[in-house]
């Protein structure tokens, strides 16, 4: 696919995840990695990065102007897609994922590849567990609720306690920079921040490596054509859980 123009691509079938998560199944089949993400345009609004859930499908969490206008199409609605981008996860005999929120989207497709041993998955509430269902089918799953509505009553990475995480070949990160962030501290503290990868999410514009506006301190590194699946150990040094930068390159808190 040309990497400066969108594909038009149509909605096919709209499935409600969550209260606020919603996955868009489209006419046209991607090839990618578990980790890569696709360039999003909806026409009149915005261009914005989004993982693959699948081959055909994106899964979105309402959060800003872009999204609320995706929420709004239907089926044989049109968006255009770049892609797919960057980098995926890594491949192990054993491997555990942990995910917060949003972040099981680009962990699903590792899991259904028959990729993950152990699955720790984590929301705020019951109702916003991810891709439950699906992930059950496919990997031994844990789960925390912030409430205690399902499973452990506690954060995700209260989970990796109960684990030998010196076990596992990889361990594979996506959800909230708080809670990657805590997972990293805890890995770091036995020495394993190399055996780990983290999804992260950044502003970009071009989504090819040119404009910059993605790049993370203090490396240069470009979330976008560097990443967005980076090793743990690259992370412990920097911007990671601590600020990102908005559409400006003005710093943002996390």
């Amino acid at each position: 696919m040309d990497e400066g123009v969108p594909e038009t691509v149509a909605i096919v079938r709209v499935k409600k995840e969550t209260p606020q998560v919603r996955t868009f199944f489209l006419d046209r089949t991607f090839t990618f990695s578990p980790g890569q993400f696709v360039m999003v345009w909806v026409p009149g609004v915005d261009e914005i990065p989004m993982a693959l859930s699948s081959p055909n499908s994106i899964t979105v969490q309402r959060v800003g102007d872009a999204t609320a206008a995706l929420f709004g199409l239907k089926p044989r609605n049109t968006i255009g897609i770049r892609g797919p981008f960057g980098n995926g996860f890594s491949r192990g005999e054993r491997v555990l994922a942990i995910a917060g929120g949003v972040g099981a989207v680009p962990l699903l497709p590792l899991a259904r590849a028959d990729c993950i041993m152990t699955l720790l998955l984590g929301a705020r509430t019951e109702s916003e567990l991810l891709f439950l269902d699906q992930l059950d089918e496919c990997t031994d799953v844990l789960i925390a609720t912030d409430d205690g509505s399902q499973g452990h009553h506690g954060f995700v990475t209260d989970l990796m306690d109960e684990l030998n995480l010196g076990a596992y070949d990889r361990i594979a990160v996506c959800g909230p920079e708080i809670m990657m962030r805590a997972v990293l501290a805890k890995v770091a503290e036995k020495g394993i921040a190399h055996k780990t990868e983290f999804s992260l999410h950044r502003y970009m514009k071009c989504g090819v490596g040119v404009c910059g506006s993605c790049c993370i301190d203090p490396s240069g590194l470009r979330t976008c054509k560097d990443g967005p699946v980076f090793p743990g150990d690259l992370l412990q040094k920097g911007e990671f859980g601590h600020y990102l930068r908005d559409a400006s390159g003005r710093k943002k808190s996390i």
